[in-house]
């Protein structure tokens, strides 16, 4: 797929990104509500039908990432049914877009406070022959918070979508390294921030 950055400088990212976002065939609030509507699908969920999340269990975050990852094209096809669909083989993104593929969408969720990560295949330049899946395209990105002994009515943090070429992916630099770091400037450039939870919304009790 061609990138809708190249050939333009990172001062011009932002302004492509608006555009990108805007005329994506879903509205930023419909992606909002179906990733805010998944995780509050997992503090619902009982292991086993006894062990509540949230009350008798806290998952690590690397858990509840793996929730989200399943439940968010979920929730996003339960909008759209005509639009989308779970991914069910290896090859295929996350989020499938029905009448045009590269439209389809990759998600990734972290509980860090800012930063997304993929597999260390995601920096290197014959991941697509290693996985299967095209790493450039359309992501949703999550950060969340982590259930700690003081919280345990974790919040999502931020949610951005946009695209995201494969060379924005840097990987580790040690060989061990299994992660793959998003570039900053992608980040903050190619990712509209399209939800930011406010501690404040706590105190009163709601989400705004």
């Amino acid at each position: 797929m061609k990138s809708p950055y190249d050939g333009h400088d990172v001062k011009e990212w932002a302004d492509i990104t608006d555009e990108i976002v805007k005329k994506y065939p879903v509205s930023e609030k419909d992606i909002i509500e179906s990733v805010q509507e998944a995780w509050e699908k997992t503090k619902q969920t009982k292991i086993g039908g006894e062990l509540q999340i949230g009350v008798d269990v806290f998952p690590e975050p690397q858990v509840m990432g793996e929730f989200l990852h399943e439940l968010i094209p979920v929730t996003l096809a339960k909008k759209h049914p005509e639009h989308f669909r779970k991914g069910k083989v290896k090859s295929e993104k996350d989020v499938v877009y029905n009448p045009n593929d590269e439209l389809s969408i990759e998600i990734k969720t972290s509980s860090d406070g800012t930063n997304l990560y993929g597999n260390r295949s995601y920096g290197q330049k014959n991941s697509e022959n290693n996985s299967g899946k095209k790493k450039e395209g359309y992501y949703i990105g999550v950060n969340f918070e982590k259930y700690t002994d003081d919280n345990h009515d974790p919040q999502i943090k931020k949610i951005r979508f946009g695209w995201i070429d494969h060379e924005d992916w840097v990987p580790q630099k040690k060989e061990t390294g299994q992660q793959a770091k998003l570039d900053k400037d992608a980040r903050d450039h190619k990712l509209k921030l399209i939800y930011e939870y406010k501690k404040s919304h706590k105190r009163k009790g709601k989400e705004k």
